[in-house]
Formats: structure tokens, sequence, C-alpha cells
């Protein structure tokens, strides 16, 4: 007997800081995907997710709380994997990093590299990301202090630390780069070697000692193991790496394909690949970094309450209906904007009109014309071999596509052919050929060809909907009859056997009154969430005279384009009086350059200059922000540029 290829397809661990939207669901879901059909084609697949839960940031929230750390935990994590049985996630594991089976094993990692001396005692005094665990240059930040990745203002960080030799293996990962397929989708690996490899990698510090709610390190205890050797390693710890079982690390890694969100590529293609040559084991087969899916265009914000959240939405619509709009309206690797809208109109127009109307309608012919009785005959029509070839060429591109993780391809290929099978209706015309027995093989022709096809579709999009397919088959008279629907079925047209009774069911996708259905869910995710009990922490105090140290003056945007180095960054030229500014500011994930054009906005014209990212800012724009969820820039609307802001 042939061994099965083994697949092992991983999601970043997620940090438990709140309820997860959709946005949060897409990896899992895209995930869930790529697991199912593997299993689907005969693969022995392994599918991990879990939760990151060591930090400063979780520490802060459980005090801010009351609660124990692990308590606090214990309620977050509940909820997601709550979560995921609703979304029918197949993962086959799930991993908390704070499980001793984490826990021993980066031990035993950490160690493994000091004494390789790969990690080395130093100091560390720089800019600190509490949000985001991330350190950052001067160079990378924006506004002259502020996170690159969520804008959020970062601290002053001055302490003994532990570094990872990262510049060692700079080399080894631009080699990495260029061959194979170890990044996609290509613009990714773009973004990675202009704005971390061609400006060189500096050595990571990878403890911490200003908290202690972490991996120690076990010789020397004052140390916490910092996030990026503590969760980067879940994916092979979770395998049993470095404990006394590691069957499961050596029947699954390396991992086939990681999949992370964009904001999360640098980490699981720089520090991460280094630390697999380090610890001398093979990398991954490849990191897939998809986009965002924005609402309308803009980043989902709780200020703003435009979080949809994915528990809501299965209620009322359905698993497979969220599942199919998520992994259909978005091409995958590219950020995707939702809207209520666009939601129900896919469910209208692909899911009732086009599959649920096609169901229906075979259906109800096969009970109307022959008492539901599919009967298999050699009667043909001109339409016939048009159908089937189609089919035979949708069946070879659904396959790539799902293995190139194109999920809007592949369910679009499939459409492809429901929407083929609906015009074999028209062009047959049962009802025309049931007026006449001398038509009736011809007829039973048509409709076992229609239910051929049906079954042929249900089985394709079998992994990506799994209870819609189930419901395909109960209404075609073959649920339980595995034969007609694993894998291996799809490769025939014409498995249906002679003298299956068909039988009608519910209807899969009830055709939906869009505007009724928007309203619903404006109101639905309308609510603004507000922490009313959090106190603001306020910096300290100052005097007049301190305050009157900043100047602030009105300028006017005449210019504003996207910084060539970085994607976060735009650069406007503004005029304030006489002269014109250039600033660099960190906005450009909440405002197109063509949007500031025209703005009277206000700026810190006596900040020192400096340079963000090679280009120099001459002041800040002042702006307003949530916790990195939204950012408004405060307009001084038709004043005079140059006056002064007091």
């Amino acid at each position: 007997m042939n061994k099965k290829p083994t697949f092992y397809v991983t999601t970043p661990i997620y940090y438990p800081s709140g309820k997860l939207h959709i946005g949060h669901a897409y990896t899992t879901i895209a995930a869930d995907a790529i697991a199912r059909f593997k299993r689907f084609c005969g693969y022995d697949v392994r599918f991990l997710t879990g939760t990151d839960e060591h930090g400063e940031k979780i520490q802060k929230k459980a005090h801010e709380a009351g609660m124990k750390e692990i308590d606090f935990l214990d309620a977050q994590i509940a909820e997601i994997k709550k979560l995921w049985e609703k979304l029918e996630i197949s993962n086959d594991d799930f991993i908390r990093t704070t499980e001793e089976r984490h826990e021993k094993a980066i031990q035993k990692i950490f160690t493994k590299l000091y004494e390789k001396g790969d990690i080395y005692k130093g100091s560390y005094e720089g800019n600190y990301c509490v949000p985001c665990e991330s350190f950052w240059t001067e160079s990378q930040m924006i506004d002259g202090c502020k996170c690159p990745d969520c804008g959020r203002e970062t601290k002053i960080v001055k302490e003994e630390s532990y570094f990872f030799k990262l510049s060692k293996y700079e080399d080894r990962i631009r080699d990495l780069f260029e061959t194979g397929n170890f990044i996609a989708p290509e613009s990714r690996k773009n973004e990675m070697i202009k704005n971390f490899l061609d400006p060189g990698l500096e050595d990571l510090s990878v403890t911490r000692t200003s908290f202690d709610w972490g991996i120690k390190v076990p010789f020397d205890e004052k140390h916490v193991i910092y996030v990026w050797v503590d969760a980067l390693c879940n994916y092979i710890t979770a395998l049993g790496y470095e404990s006394d079982d590691d069957t499961l690390y050596k029947k699954y890694w390396p991992a086939n394909v990681q999949l992370v969100a964009k904001e999360i590529v640098r980490f699981h293609t720089i520090i991460w690949p280094a630390l697999l040559m380090a610890l001398d084991i093979p990398v991954s087969k490849q990191v897939f970094g998809h986009g965002w899916i924005l609402f309308a265009d803009d980043k989902m914000s709780k200020s703003k309450g435009n979080i949809v959240y994915p528990g809501q939405m299965v209620d009322r619509y359905g698993v497979d209906a969220l599942k199919y709009f998520l992994l259909r309206e978005f091409s995958f690797g590219q950020d995707g904007s939702y809207t209520h809208r666009n939601f129900i109109n896919r469910i209208n127009s692909d899911l009732a009109n086009d599959l649920g109307n096609l169901v229906s309608r075979t259906v109800s012919m096969v009970e109307k014309y022959n008492d539901g009785i599919l009967v298999k005959n050699d009667a043909t029509t001109e339409f016939d071999e048009s159908l089937i070839s189609l089919y035979k060429e949708v069946r070879v591109e659904f396959e790539r596509q799902m293995n190139d993780l194109m999920y809007h391809e592949a369910l679009e290929s499939i459409w492809k052919f429901v929407r083929r099978t609906n015009k074999y209706i028209d062009e047959t015309m049962p009802w025309a050929l049931a007026k006449d027995e001398a038509n009736k093989d011809v007829l039973n022709n048509v409709l076992y060809n229609l239910c051929e096809s049906i079954r042929l579709i249900a089985t394709l999009f079998n992994p990506l909907l799994p209870a819609t397919a189930v419901e395909i088959y109960e209404q075609l008279g073959i649920k339980g009859r595995e034969e007609l629907y694993n894998w291996e079925s799809t490769d025939e047209f014409g498995l249906i056997p002679d003298g299956v009774k068909v039988h009608k069911g519910k209807v899969l996708f009830p055709r939906l009154d869009v505007e009724e259905e928007v309203k619903i869910l404006e109101e639905l995710f309308a609510e603004k969430i507000v922490d009313q009990e959090k106190a603001i922490e306020h910096k300290k105090e100052i005097t007049i005279d301190d305050f009157d140290k900043v100047e602030l003056r009105v300028g006017k945007v005449v210019k504003c384009e996207k910084h060539p180095k970085a994607d976060k960054l735009l650069v406007s030229q503004i005029k304030i009086g006489s002269e014109i500014r250039q600033i660099v500011s960190g906005i450009a994930a909440w405002y197109n350059p063509e949007d500031m054009i025209g703005k009277d906005v206000v700026v810190v014209c006596n900040l020192k200059p400096v340079k963000l990212r090679g280009i120099e800012s001459q002041g800040m724009i002042l702006a307003a922000g949530d916790n990195g969820d939204d950012l408004i820039i405060p307009l001084a609307t038709g004043a005079t540029d140059g006056v002064e802001v007091r």
C-alpha cells in the first residue's frame, strides 16, 4: 500500500486581545480550505492554529482586569475555540504558548542557540512598541517616534538583553528569496527585500527584563524569552520538536505552507527562517502573505463601529455563505473591500440564483417528469458534448488554482460550470421535451446530465462548502454513497447509477431582500465599542512655558505622494505662509495621497528634521487616533496657511 503524501499547513497563532472579526477569521478559513482540499485529494494533513499568550501587553490587560494572566487568557481562548467550532474549522491541533509542551521546548531551543553562539548577551536601548511587541530603529519609525506598523507612539527601552545573530543569516535569507517560491505572492518578496534586506539586517533583541509574563531563560531567569523566539517556534513545538516524542515533527516538517496576514510577513520570512537555519533544520516550503479585508475601503475599527463579527454572520446566514463570500469575493493575497451590500448581493447572485435555482429546478423537473427517478441511457442532444467538455476543463483549472491558493479563481471556475449547466437547461428545454412521449429518452438523458453536473459541482466545492455539498447529495439521492463524491469521482462524468431517486429538499439559499438585509447588518454592527472603565494615562504635566516652545501652524497640503520605500508613509509638500515644508507621515493606511491635497492641516513646525526611510521630514502633521484602529487628521479648514495655532 502506497504511503499517503503529507501536508502541513499553519495559521499564525492569534493574540487573545479581544473578540475576533472577519479579518482575523479570514486566515483560518483560508487555511481550513486548503487543509480540507488536500485531505479530499488523499493527503495526510496536519493543520495547526493556536494562540500567542505571553508578553507585556497580556500582563497589562490581565492586571487592568484584576485577574491572573492565565485566568484572563483562559476566558479569551475559550471564545476563540468556540468561534472556530462555529466556523467548522478542521484544525488537527490548537497550541497555546502557555502549554508545558511548548514552554519546555522553547527553553531547549533557546539554550541550543546560545550554546551554538547564535544568541549572545548584551544591552539594548531603542524604541519599542508595546502593542506590536516590536523594536524599531530610528530610520524605521514614522513621524519621529511612532511605530510603522500601528502608528502608536513607541517608548524608549533600555535594558540588558540577549540578542539573536540575525545579521549572520542575511545572505542565506537573500538566497532563499531568490530561489524557489518561499514567499508568495511575488509582491511580498519585493517588499521584504526593499524594506528589510537591502537596508541590512541587525541582530535582534530576544529577551526582556522589564516584565515577567513569559518563558524564563533557563540559565538566566531574570530574562523572559521574547515573542519572536517564543511565538514563532510554535510551528515546530506543536509537532514535538525537542520533546521526548518528535514523531509528528519527523513526519510533517517542513511545513508546506504557512498562511499569514501581510503585516507579519517580515517576521515569518526573515526572523523565522533565520531561526530555523540557526537550528540546522529545514525552512518552511512557503509563506503566503494575504491582504487585509477592509470595510468599504477603510480599515476595520472598533471605534468606528465598522467591525463585522463572523459568529453573528453565521447565525444569520449560515457558515457556508460566509465562507463562500470570503473565499470568492477577494483575490487571496490582495486587499479586499467588504460591504454589507456586496455580501448580500454575492449570496443572491451566486448562491441563490445560480446554484440554488439550478438544484431546485433540476430536482423539481425530475420529480415532475419522471417520478423522481433518474434514467441513464445512450440518448444525446447536440449540447451534451460542450457541457461535458467544459466540465473537464474546469476540473483541471480548479485543481491547479486550489494548489496555488487562488480560492477566488477556483470558485469562479466552478461557477463557470454552474452557469453553463443553467444554460444547458435553456438549450434543451426539458419542459418542451416532456410534451411528446417520443422524446422520453432524450428527456431522461437531459435530466440525468443535469443531476450528474450538479453532483460534480457539489463534489468540487465539497472541501470549501461541505454543509452545502451534503445537502445537495441528499437531494440527489446519493448521500452515503461516498464513491460518488470522493475526489476520484470528479475524474469521470456519468457515475450516478441508473434508477437513483431524487428528493427535493429545502431551498439551499433563499433569496434575500437586499435593502432589508443591509439595514439589519448596519444595525447589528453599528454599536461603537467604548471602554468606559479604562482610565486615560496622562503624560507628565507641563507649564504654559513648555507648551509655548511648540510651534503649531496651519499649512495647506499642495502635493502628496507615496513614499518610494515605505508603503505606510506619505510624503506631503505643505505650504506654510511663504515656505513649502516637506513632511513624511505614517498615514497611508488611512489616507490616499490624492485625498490629502488641499487639506488645511496643523503642523508642528519646530520639530527637529529627521530622515524617514531616506527622505527628510521637516515637521509633523497632527493626527488623532484610537489605539491604532483609527487615525483622523484634524483640519483647520478655511484658516490662512501660516497662521499660528494657539
